[in-house]
């Protein structure tokens, strides 16, 4: 059987909107991570970028679950000698939540120019505008990203 292959002429592209109110970050990630790789379509090819477009909104409404927010820890290297950063996640909250969602998103996506090139579709915005709405996003519902403790009350 031979290796499926889609043309550029074949891969339709659709926009959709993620409201991130209450859901549970990695939940929410798993699901944006499938949508932008493809792998909710018929002609789904590892090796070729049939994934959609994806606009989060309101990132600053995400939820850790657990002690995540205060334990987890973000780092980053400056490359210089004793230039390691370190951030708790609930400090990112507070300041850049749409780095927040677009980690998380990154981190379930292939390490090569193909992971790239999909991550490139991801718009992350932590209130509830954002400038896409010429190309008529559709609203993407994530029932398993929403948090027990949310759906509870």
């Amino acid at each position: 059987m031979r290796t499926f292959t889609p043309k550029q002429s074949d891969i339709t592209r659709s926009w959709y909107v993620v409201d991130a109110d209450g859901l549970v970050l990695g939940r929410m990630a798993t699901e944006v991570a499938s949508v932008l790789r493809g792998k909710r379509k018929p002609i789904f090819a590892p090796h070729v970028d049939t994934g959609d477009h994806v606009v989060v909104v309101n990132a600053s409404k995400v939820v850790l679950t657990s002690q995540k927010a205060e334990t987890k820890v973000a780092y980053r290297h400056s490359g210089y000698p004793g230039g390691l950063k370190e951030r708790t996640y609930a400090e990112m909250l507070a300041t850049r939540p749409e780095e927040v969602v677009r980690r998380a998103v990154r981190g379930m996506l292939p390490r090569t120019r193909l992971g790239r090139q999909q991550l490139a579709k991801l718009k992350v915005y932590a209130g509830p505008e954002h400038p896409h709405e010429a190309q008529s996003p559709e609203p993407l519902e994530l029932p398993a990203a929403r948090s027990r403790a949310a759906s509870a009350s």
